[in-house]
């Protein structure tokens, strides 16, 4: 019986934007109820550190401010081309990232803010190393005791039995708290986070995405079980050690949005035909055999005689499986009748006591559902249960053509993907390299992917690139990835950087995919656009009129780098107005100068010197919707006003800028 509590609502909105300011705090009754952290709200806003510790439920430790400041600081760099280093880079939709993913992602907040539809990673377990990621909070083992108060500043340690890892807590937790941060911008409103972790970091993995998403948000934790007792680790189990079996994948979604889509199920099949599968529901009520259905058909029958399936003149279905390894016409038939192949099973609770004809088939309506019943010739009241509600696609999406398992959170049977995974996609990568096929179910599950991006930015090996080109080719929809990957160097491999070989594999997975799809006349696209984190092409020439000489204006210092191409100044132009780096780009020769074309007129760009008006009009005549020069390409300031003019009378919606 009262007005509304804005306070509620303004924290509500807070927390939509900043989930990570929203905590919980103690009221005057001494009840729990949302607040929020000005002290974290103040650090969104701020650029610099804040300072200002307070009582608070809250994942904490030393670092946290920083590593909050380093995702919301600037970046003076820039996303550099390799031609040389992709494939199809003129026609592809997909990116691939060489560089620190930190950079990559501040790059990336404008172009693709909010269009992300499924982002999963498998960072770097914690092993209690330092990591390669130079952050600025990046510390010392003698700067962490300090700070975190176990030693003096004598260096004497104050605490007699210190977490002996503790740092390096710190350091992974504000390595991955500032790539969160960042990444959540860029997820959709429907979009998905997917998490791989070991048990190692997995609860604060899972509490850094409570704050960083929301713990609202929250959708599940899947174990996967990737190893079995079995070899080495059953001489451990049997002297008692519990051995690990499984790795997890917290689900985070970005907003309720996600929930009104509908999600794949995911299934195991059975390996091969479920056998019980042997009746024929007949129009009239009655049931006969689906083997001599299959016999009797034109093209099966004809099929089951020529690969001699018949044992004293008749078809078993326990030749079922050797049929469908040979028989087109088999496996369409099963398809075409997946409503009148039958097995029997327990009855509904609610037909007790019911009775039918033996051998014949009754429907019974209950629950809003409707049953088949049948009773058998001892007198029991059976179901029959049609294969169009058990028949689906397994897990590894190839047809099984029997009784399914629906998964929940616990997926198995992974450990056998396991066994190979170092030979997938043909690349020398054995640190942590993930199931293609556990990949796949991830995204299909999702189902939110059809024609969206896919993001991966700790890219390892490119399992992810060859996972989304996989599920394209086999349900012929265009998801586009976006991969990233540090140029570290791999142990043990002969390659220069472990982002040398994401491209291999992305590149040898992309050509079996195109092999695969020459039979079906059909294309995907296997290619990748290859970007590489780098400083910016700019310059900073700035010098003030008081510091220069009239005799030097002639000789001042071009503010672009010279090593920098015009591809290279295009590509940071994109960035700048928010482009995604994806779009098709051509190249036009306009009054003999180079002009680059992006997205048939999103984009008109013109790097080279001595701009005539003749070029500027040519441009302008095909009003695109922005344009960039060179600023050094015009004679004179005039000229530069000049170009500027003719755009506001020819093409006065163009945006104009010069560099």
């Amino acid at each position: 019986m009262t007005s509304p509590d804005l306070t509620d609502a303004n924290i509500e909105k807070l927390a939509e934007l900043f989930p990570t300011v929203v905590t919980e705090s103690v009221d005057a009754d001494g009840d729990v109820k949302m607040a929020v952290d000005f002290d974290l709200l103040r650090q969104e806003l701020s650029d610099y550190v804040v300072e200002g510790p307070q009582e608070r439920y809250r994942l904490d430790w030393p670092g946290k401010r920083a590593a909050a400041f380093a995702a919301n600081a600037p970046i003076a760099k820039t996303l550099r081309p390799m031609r040389e280093e992709s494939v199809d880079f003129d026609t592809t939709k997909n990116l691939f990232i060489e560089g620190d993913n930190l950079d990559a992602l501040k790059l990336l907040q404008e172009s693709y803010l909010g269009k992300v539809k499924l982002i999963y990673i498998d960072p770097p377990y914690n092993t209690g190393k330092d990591f390669i990621y130079a952050d600025d909070f990046s510390e010392t083992s003698a700067e962490y005791l300090t700070r975190s108060g176990q030693t003096n500043s004598s260096g004497a340690r104050l605490i007699a039995n210190p977490e002996s890892h503790g740092r390096f807590h710190s350091d992974w937790l504000s390595m991955m708290y500032s790539r969160l941060k960042l990444s959540r911008n860029l997820l959709s409103d429907d979009g998905v986070v997917l998490v791989s972790i070991d048990d190692a970091e997995s609860a604060n993995m899972k509490r850094l995405l409570d704050e960083v998403f929301g713990e609202g948000n929250f959708i599940d934790t899947i174990a996967v079980e990737m190893s079995t007792t079995s070899g080495p680790k059953t001489v451990n189990a049997q002297q008692g050690t519990i051995v690990k079996n499984v790795e997890f994948v917290h689900v985070y979604r970005r907003s309720v949005e996600f929930d009104r889509l509908p999600h794949t199920p995911l299934l195991d099949g059975v390996e091969g035909y479920d056998t019980h599968y042997s009746l024929w529901k007949n129009e009239d009520g009655s049931l006969g055999s689906l083997a001599e259905q299959m016999l009797n058909n034109v093209y099966v029958g004809s099929d089951i005689r020529t690969y001699g399936l018949l044992e004293r003149g008749s078809f078993s279905v326990n030749n079922m499986e050797r049929l469908l390894a040979v028989s087109a016409p088999a496996k369409k038939f099963l398809h075409e009748n997946l409503d009148k192949i039958a097995r029997v099973d327990r009855a509904p609770v609610s037909a007790s006591g019911r009775h039918t004809t033996v051998g014949r088939w009754e429907a019974f309506e209950t629950d809003h559902r409707t049953y088949f019943l049948t009773t058998l010739a001892n007198g029991n009241l059976q179901a029959v249960i049609p294969m169009e509600l058990n028949f689906r696609m397994s897990d590894d999406y190839k047809p099984r053509f029997g009784r399914t398992v629906i998964r929940g959170d616990l997926w198995k049977g992974f450990h056998q993907d396991m066994g190979n995974v170092t030979k997938e996609g043909g690349t020398p990568y054995e640190n942590g390299k993930k199931p293609v096929r556990l990949i796949k179910q991830l995204i299909r599950w999702a189902n939110n992917t059809q024609d969206g991006i896919v993001m991966d930015f700790f890219a390892g090996s490119g399992t992810t690139a060859h996972a989304v080109m996989e599920l394209n080719a086999e349900d012929g929809a265009n998801r586009q990835f976006i991969l990233v990957q540090l140029d570290e160097e791999p142990d043990g491999a002969n390659y220069s950087s472990i982002a040398e070989i994401t491209r291999l594999r992305m590149g040898r997975s992309g050509q079996r995919v195109r092999e695969g799809l020459k039979a079906m006349e059909s294309s995907v696209d296997v290619g990748f656009r290859s970007l590489r984190v780098d400083s910016s092409n700019m310059i900073d020439v700035l010098r003030t009129p008081d510091a220069t000489e009239q005799q030097e204006l002639a000789f001042l210092q071009s503010n672009i780098k010279e090593d920098r191409t015009t591809e290279d100044l295009l590509f940071q132009v994109m960035l700048g107005w928010g482009l995604e780096l994806a779009m098709p780009i051509s190249v036009e020769q306009i009054e003999d100068k180079e002009v680059f074309v992006v997205e048939d007129g999103a984009l008109y760009a013109c790097f080279d010197q001595h701009i005539s008006p003749a070029v500027v009009h040519s441009i302008a005549k095909r009003q695109p919707l922005r344009v960039v020069f060179r600023d050094s390409g015009f004679a004179s300031d005039d000229a530069r006003i000049n170009a500027e003019q003719v755009f506001r009378e020819v093409s006065p919606a163009t945006d104009v800028k010069a560099i």
